[in-house]
Formats: structure tokens, C-alpha cells, sequence
């Protein structure tokens, strides 16, 4: 890939556009073009069937853990 190349991939301008994919977890897909809405819904859905209020552990742990890197689950 030449440089042109990246710098149209940064910028989101690539024949790729419009063919997005669901965020699985690090490592676990090819994350170009995904689709994060898809992820935050579904942790908002569970959010609000839990009850689980911003700012508390339970928050930082469902919108922060890094599953790839510390092996910790959101939920």
C-alpha cells in the first residue's frame, strides 16, 4: 500500500465504503469500516436492563475493558 493508499484509508475514502461489519473484539475481525454503533447499543441495551448507573464500577468495567489486552469482560 503506497502512501496515497493510507492516507484514503485514514480518511475513511476507499471502495470499502458502506460494506461495514460488527465489532467483535480485539483481534477477532478486520476492523476496517466497522460499525461501532452496533457494539454501544448493545451496551446500552444492557446498561438499561441492568440498571446500571455512569460513573459507577460497573459502568467504567462495561464502556472500558479492554478484553484483548487485560482479559476482562465488560459483562
Amino acid at each position: 500500500m503506497d502512501e496515497l493508499d493510507q492516507i484514503k484509508q485514514l480518511a475513511g475514502v476507499t471502495q470499502n465504503v458502506g460494506k461495514l461489519q460488527e465489532y467483535k473484539g480485539y483481534g477477532s475481525v478486520k476492523t476496517d469500516g466497522s460499525n461501532m454503533s452496533i457494539t454501544a447499543n448493545e451496551k446500552i441495551q444492557h446498561q438499561n436492563s441492568n440498571n446500571i448507573q455512569p460513573g459507577t464500577q460497573e459502568w467504567f468495567r462495561l464502556w472500558f475493558a479492554k478484553t484483548g489486552i487485560t482479559g476482562e469482560t465488560p459483562f
